[in-house]
């Protein structure tokens, strides 16, 4: 069975990786601070000391990292991906990074005569544990067909986008509408707590009605429990929010609700809620109205 090269063991990364392990997949693993390598090097899983090192061993190497800047530190440098690979690899990228970043690193990739995985997922630490994250893949469904089996070990279904950059382009599709919804839906709960309507009542009314959806669901147990532990950040939803309008931008298309959502996840994060779950955008708006919602 082939290699696995994981590089990137953050609260998606982690279960992702111990999934493909689950399936069989022989696994090396790398993370830029050592933290969180140190659970797979107990259960003998290798752990290698550079990207460099992991490329040199791993048949596929997943990345799965936070940002642009991030992934261009795993790619770049002397001990970089790019120093590692060659023709015999193939490169599978699952975070969640501008199609523009995804494009520059195929063609690095590809410089180097390896394949190129363009391969975000939709979901957050819940679906990544189960397994049943979506993944968005971009590329040639001839080395789509060789990795789905993999893809398929971290989520599920696999939705093929289009070529390299599309997977990109539906992360951002996908996290815009995540982002605005839980920005509208907030702000909802915020002006019926300003009118001292009941949270119960409120949350009864939205799952009843045609706004009903799975989000609202799940986030309404966690706001009404004032469970703020991060699923998916509020840093991590405004950096994507901040994505979607720089390429909308791009294209000359204007974002008016977007542009409002993410102003509001960042001011959630000047306020100190960065790394509390995308509900905390609600503390901004509490704050704001003078109200705490389910008070």
């Amino acid at each position: 069975m082939q290699t696995i090269g994981f590089v990137g063991l953050g609260a998606m990364g982690a279960p992702m990786a111990w999934n493909l392990d689950d399936a069989g997949y022989e696994l090396l693993v790398y993370n830029r601070s050592d933290g969180p390598t140190e659970p797979f090097a107990d259960a003998g899983i290798e752990v290698a000391e550079s990207p460099r090192e992991l490329g040199q061993q791993a048949d596929v190497v997943i990345t799965m990292v936070t940002d642009d800047e991030a992934l261009a530190a795993v790619l770049d440098g002397p001990d970089g991906l790019l120093t590692g690979i060659n023709g015999s690899n193939t490169v599978i990228q699952m975070s969640t990074v501008t199609p523009d970043a995804t494009l520059a690193a195929a063609e690095t990739v590809r410089a180097q005569n390896s394949r190129f995985v363009d391969a975000p997922v939709s979901g957050t630490v819940g679906p990544a544990e189960e397994g049943t994250l979506t993944v968005l893949a971009g590329g040639e469904d001839d080395v789509l067909d060789d990795v789905e089996a993999i893809l398929e070990a971290m989520g599920e279904p696999v939705v093929r986008c289009g070529g390299v950059g599309d997977g990109a382009r539906m992360k951002l599709f996908v996290n815009l509408l995540l982002g605005d919804m839980m920005s509208a839906y907030a702000e909802a709960l915020t002006f019926g707590a300003a009118q001292d309507l009941n949270l119960d009542a409120m949350q009864q009314v939205v799952e009843a009605g045609a706004v009903d959806s799975p989000l609202f669901r799940i986030k309404g147990e966690l706001i009404a429990a004032r469970d703020f532990e991060p699923r998916f950040p509020v840093d991590l939803q405004f950096k994507d929010l901040r994505y979607a309008n720089e390429v909308a931008n791009d294209v000359g298309l204007t974002l008016p609700q977007t542009a409002a959502a993410r102003e509001s996840f960042s001011a959630a994060s000047a306020m100190g809620h960065g790394n509390e779950d995308m509900t905390a955008v609600l503390k901004y708006l509490e704050s704001v109205a003078g109200v705490t919602v389910g008070e």
